[in-house]
């Protein structure tokens, strides 16, 4: 069980915990106590006051003050009208992330919310109650209003939900598991509904995932290196210690765990620097192409890349991105824009560029391996049947160039796309939940991508029958690939495998190669 206090940061190892892997939470008495305070003062303090979103319309109507007989109906108001997403749904595990984030910043005490908000809210992530919040809508400046509005919706006991796999009534399944809508008294449709937590969440499991990825992408680069038999150097701390980014020597130093012992590797001085100079001609190649021997530099890149949007999602995890905030400590409440989603959706933006460099390297090696006359060393497109009439992952070819194309497309900035809406009241906008369900389906992508230069990677080992000679640690992602696709030398339909590999990928850890 994990604990969320008030004063703790969450980790992106917690929420793996919680939303992938299905721990519970609990709410610590110091945070329980501490968002019951913050209301209780909200509630008094508000009353002889002009509080934005208590005793006002909303956004440029704010100059309208609400009678205090209607203030409820007037959360009511906001959360129903802005319901008003489109698109197809939000899967549920990124929705689960996403619960957990508007959990985190309200749970911290400076919103004023009733208690009534977070008790829910932690029930239903525990009993895994996903609301159903369609992915179109959110301009992301006055936070994710429509996204959220679909969340606040169910905590009124209204909208639908996603249970067990299927979608339901909010009522049938609250009154299924004995759950009870939110108590609506001050301020908690504003509060529920003003922030960044769609994004965040989204975020979130985007970082996760592109982590993964990049794992994986090292993996198969390392295979890729075994079979050209490339040499050790480009690679080596030496070589890569002379240039100054903590990601380009990460990068060389889990390749060179991964391949510490393969039987594969080629040494420089065995070939090149044994004082033999009778050859004019070098049948071998005395450096491989680009996507082989730069990868500390193309991958480190890419790390460092997403080591900062870790930081930048979590950041934003652990803050209070509603308005107006309420400051226990001087008593008074502060009106601003922390629902402004900058942050998450420029490092979205560059999460996406970072992870369609991946896509785009991997293809370059897939296409390495499909071209005999580059390689010198598989059939063309790896065919392990009779060339001319079989075709080996000609087919497949196809289907990785198109994805990355689409990749490059979609890598196309949000954040510099603002669109002033909201009657100019939001003149300029972040367009971060775009920027991050784009990064979302830019590494959906990727994995495909990957996935198909995996199963390449399988038939090439099996035609250099080099299985026995891969590192330990190449030599068990093979085999547990081939369990799940069986090498092929006649044609067959590939769709299917290429699917099972991808969701293999997606959902497997390759394990990191500094821990053994």
């Amino acid at each position: 069980m994990q604990e969320l206090r008030s004063e703790a940061q969450l980790t992106i190892e917690q929420v793996k915990a919680i939303v992938l892997q299905e721990e519970t939470i609990e709410l610590s008495k110091d945070s329980l106590k501490k968002v019951q305070k913050s209301f209780d003062f909200l509630l008094q303090f508000s009353k002889d006051k002009i509080i934005y979103g208590i005793n006002t319309g909303f956004g440029p109507m704010a100059q309208y003050q609400v009678d205090a007989d209607r203030q409820k109906e007037l959360q009511y108001n906001l959360i129903r009208s802005h319901a008003a997403g489109a698109g197809d749904k939000i899967p549920d595990s990124y929705v689960k992330a996403v619960m957990l984030t508007r959990l985190n910043s309200i749970a911290k005490g400076n919103s004023g919310i009733h208690p009534s908000c977070v008790a829910l809210l932690k029930e239903m992530i525990n009993k895994n109650v996903y609301p159903f919040i369609p992915e179109h809508g959110g301009v992301g400046a006055s936070g994710d209003l429509v996204q959220l509005s679909h969340l606040a919706l169910v905590m009124i006991g209204e909208g639908k939900v996603t249970w067990k796999g299927e979608i339901y009534p909010t009522e049938d399944v609250f009154k299924e598991l004995n759950l009870q809508p939110i108590t609506v008294e001050l301020r908690e449709g504003l509060s529920l509904i003003n922030g960044t937590s769609v994004m965040t969440g989204i975020g979130l499991i985007n970082v996760i995932k592109a982590k993964q990825l990049l794992q994986w992408s090292l993996a198969a680069s390392a295979m890729l290196n075994e079979i050209v038999e490339s040499f050790d150097d480009h690679f080596s701390k030496e070589l890569n210690a002379v240039k100054q980014h903590c990601g380009q020597a990460h990068i060389a130093i889990m390749i060179s765990k991964i391949l510490k012992d393969s039987k594969l590797i080629s040494r420089r001085a065995e070939y090149f620097y044994n004082g033999s100079d009778e050859k004019r001609i070098f049948r071998r190649k005395v450096q491989e192409y680009y996507s082989l021997r730069c990868l500390p530099q193309i991958l480190g890149a890419v790390y460092d890349t997403i080591e900062n949007a870790e930081k930048v999602v979590v950041d934003e995890l652990n803050s209070v991105s509603d308005n107006p905030i309420v400051d226990l400590e001087t008593e008074n409440v502060y009106h601003g824009g922390n629902f402004h989603g900058d942050y998450v959706s420029l490092e979205m933006d560059k999460l996406k560029l970072a992870v369609t460099r991946i896509s785009m390297l991997s293809e370059r090696q897939f296409a390495f391996m499909c071209n005999a006359k580059l390689n010198e060393k598989l059939p063309p497109f790896i065919n392990l049947g009779k060339l001319g009439l079989n075709l080996g992952m000609q087919g497949v070819q196809f289907t990785a160039t198109s994805t990355v194309a689409e990749n490059q497309t979609l890598s196309n900035s949000m954040y510099v796309h603002s669109i002033t809406t909201n009657n100019d009241n939001q003149d300029i906008v972040s367009m971060g939940t775009n920027s991050a369900l784009l990064t979302k389906q830019v590494i959906s992508n990727a994995y495909t991508v990957l996935a198909i230069q995996f199963i390449g990677l399988l038939q090439a080992v099996d035609y250099l029958d080099a299985s026995t000679k891969l590192a330990g640690y190449t030599a068990n992602i093979y085999q547990q690939m081939r369990d799940l696709v069986p090498k092929f030398v006649e044609d067959t339909p590939k769709y299917e495998e290429i699917e099972k590999i991808t969701q293999y990928l997606f959902s497997t850890e390759p394990g990191n190669p500094l821990k053994k």
